[in-house]
């Protein structure tokens, strides 16, 4: 008898949401994709990973980043191909304002899953709190491909468009 993969069976779930995403009519109904594909996301198919991706996300949220950073560090060592892990990790690094590391564990997060608008989102904050204006435009609208309903990212874009874009006359 020939079975699919869990870790497949999750990938077309996600490239499914990542559709309706895409064409969702409403805030409310983008939200609700959101959260399954993150859910989706978030599934390494390893008790033990995502064992220690909750307890880095439990540290975080209580802003705990020196265990955070630990749990996240063990869990992208053990399980380097799980993108949702070196998010986490960005996210704990970012947390502790150490942005360099965060950017790398980003663009590790984005070499692995090229749609996770979360990282991209990372992405373009920290280019933006450096200065790099330019670049973090170019991370907010592909963002804003991926949601369409971000209003965070709109008043971003907007808020970057005449610096990055010039002011026509």
């Amino acid at each position: 008898m020939f079975s699919i993969p869990g870790g497949a069976l999750a990938q077309d779930r996600a490239g499914e949401l990542l559709e309706e995403l895409g064409a969702a009519g409403s805030a409310e109904q983008a939200d609700r994709i959101e959260r399954e594909l993150e859910l989706e996301w978030s599934k390494s198919g390893s008790a033990v990973m995502d064992l220690l991706l909750r307890r880095g996300r439990d540290a975080l949220e209580v802003s705990q980043t020196g265990p955070a950073i630990q749990h996240l560090t063990a869990l992208t060592d053990y399980a380097p191909g799980f993108a949702e892990g070196w998010h986490a990790l960005a996210l704990a690094y970012y947390q502790a304002e150490m942005f360099g590391p965060a950017m790398d564990a980003l663009e590790r997060t984005l070499v692995l899953n090229g749609a996770h608008f979360a990282a991209l989102r990372g992405v373009a904050s920290i280019h933006e709190q450096l200065g790099n204006e330019s670049l973090a435009y170019e991370a907010y609208a592909r963002v804003l491909e991926l949601r369409p309903f971000d209003e965070a990212v709109t008043e971003a874009l907007e808020r970057l468009a005449g610096r990055v874009q010039g002011i026509e006359i």
